[in-house]
């Protein structure tokens, strides 16, 4: 993990790889002639205030996630000067915002990846900016090379960027050091539940998933509770019995507590975890099963929140559930037209057993309503069909109470993870009637991604405010790496679930 430190030494002295910058599309002139952002005033000045005209000479614009490099002044110790995108200047006396500089730091770490140090220089007006610098430094560094010959890379590859220092910040200041430990800690976290996303599912399997659980919560003070195939069949849980049946892997759930003795609220966070989705017996066509290791980047988010949220010491009580199970086809397989009688004691006749998510969170979800928590927050890659409705990197929202889902929806926007709220339209229950069963798991193939929604709010507790996050399209990033996100796993919602967390120690979850 890159080292950070916050910095008041003058650029010119600094002793790095190099000397980040941020650089704006200029919106006073016609011309859209680039704008050096502050932070570079010494840059600019050993340039003799030509720094802007430079990089526009070399093509840069100061559109987002762009990359210029050019040598030092002389006289500065650095000897490279990288200036990163932060997209259009702002308006006069306004900030370019936490997620432009996150984003700007995010894609100059991934730059500079074999340097030793480099110093960001980027534009900081208060504690939140440096914390956002910090956040975007840590999550764009991020690699992913357990599996490469050597590690960082491979025999020719470069290890992520060591340290890097931020210019401006106050290493004295309570609120600066503050912002900087809860950027390392979220960020150590997310990509804790990448290396977990990105782990080939012959070595995550629904144990495995589980005793990395178990070691982190003994790390960090966080009761933990696993229940096997025995402790599920005893307890009735169908669902996860159901859609783990196939496998030779047996299936978990996993509980995470952290608990504060201030705590006003309870927060319970449910994850599904399908370590490997092969569609069971209504098997998936062939393309669609290469990156099916990433379907347990629900229960990765959840788990990746309570411990953030344990090693931040959040005064509000944190419940993850995590949903595990790996489904496989075989001769024990569920097969469509099976019923499970689900832990809540609804029965659901399977018609695709490709709906499996569903099955297993609705287990999770009647066991975290036991507890009358004052709102569930569930995340799976549930359904394609969110995809088709929102791209590769929104997820959606769903609710069973409007001011609930503005909420998540705002918590989403204030941490920089694109989202949008979506609705639960009531025609579309009546599709999942069933002539043998209370419910079938399929409903009408339009709107799938609303009708999984009506899905689970069948095992939402009475009286239990609820919301529901498919994070099917930003969880895997199967394109090339922008910002600070990488190509692979993501990370996605683990943000959002602990921006909730810490709203709801403040006493507010709506």
């Amino acid at each position: 993990m890159t080292a950070l430190t916050l910095s008041t030494a003058a650029v010119p002295g600094l002793r790095a790889d190099a000397i980040v910058i941020g650089v704006a599309k200029g919106s006073a002139s016609k011309s859209g002639a680039p704008v050096v952002a502050p932070g570079a005033e010494a840059v600019d000045q050993a340039y003799d205030g030509r720094l802007a005209g430079v990089l526009e000479t070399l093509g840069a614009s100061g559109a987002e996630g762009e990359v210029t490099k050019l040598p030092a002044p002389a006289g500065f110790k650095a000897p490279l000067v990288v200036a990163v995108g932060l997209g259009a200047q702002p308006e006069k006396d306004a900030g370019y915002g936490t997620e432009a500089l996150r984003k700007a730091a995010g894609v100059a770490a991934r730059t500079l990846a074999g340097s030793k140090k480099a110093a960001f220089a980027l534009p900081l007006t208060d504690a939140a900016d440096a914390g956002a610098v910090a956040e975007g430094v840590l999550l764009g560094a991020y690699s992913f090379d357990a599996y490469k010959d050597n590690g960082n890379g491979g025999k020719n590859g470069k290890a992520p960027l060591a340290e890097a220092a931020l210019v401006g910040g106050k290493p004295r200041d309570k609120a600066y050091k503050a912002a900087v430990e809860r950027a390392t800690a979220v960020a150590e976290e997310l990509n804790r539940a990448r290396d977990l996303i990105n782990t080939p599912p012959n070595d995550l399997n629904p144990e495995a998933f589980a005793a990395v659980a178990q070691a982190a919560a003994k790390e960090h003070g966080i009761k933990v509770q696993v229940l096997d195939e025995k402790a599920l069949t005893k307890g009735g849980y169908g669902g996860i019995l159901g859609v783990g049946a196939g496998s030779a892997s047996g299936p978990r759930l996993v509980k995470l507590s952290y608990t504060s003795s201030k705590a006003k609220k309870h927060l319970a966070l449910v994850g599904k975890g399908i370590t490997y989705d092969s569609g069971g017996i209504s098997l998936k066509p062939a393309g669609h099963n290469e990156t099916m290791k990433c379907d347990m980047s629900g229960a990765a988010a959840v788990f990746a929140a309570v411990v953030a949220a344990a090693r931040l010491g959040l005064e509000v009580n944190v419940t993850g559930w995590l949903a595990l199970a790996e489904n496989m086809p075989s001769g024990s397989a569920t097969r469509p037209g099976d019923v499970l009688r689900m832990y809540s004691g609804k029965t659901v006749e399977v018609l695709n057993t490709d709906a499996e998510g569903r099955l297993v969170l609705a287990d999770a979800l009647w066991a975290a309503s036991q507890e009358k928590p004052d709102a569930i927050v569930d995340v799976a890659t549930l359904t394609g069909a969110m995809m088709l409705a929102l791209g590769s990197r929104t997820f959606g929202i769903m609710a069973n109470d409007d001011a609930f889902r503005s909420a998540v929806h705002e918590a989403a926007e204030e941490v920089g993870e694109p989202a949008w709220p979506m609705p639960l339209p009531e025609h579309l229950r009546k599709g999942m009637d069933s002539a043998t069963a209370d419910i079938a798991n399929m409903g009408e193939r339009m709107g799938g991604g609303l009708v999984a929604g009506l899905f689970l709010r069948e095992f939402v507790g009475e009286g239990i405010t609820w919301a529901h996050l498919d994070i099917a399209g930003p969880a895997f990033n199967e394109g090339g790496p922008f910002g600070y996100t990488p190509k692979g796993g993501t990370g996605s919602a683990v943000r959002t679930l602990v921006r909730l967390a810490e709203r709801a120690a403040s006493g507010d979850l709506s």
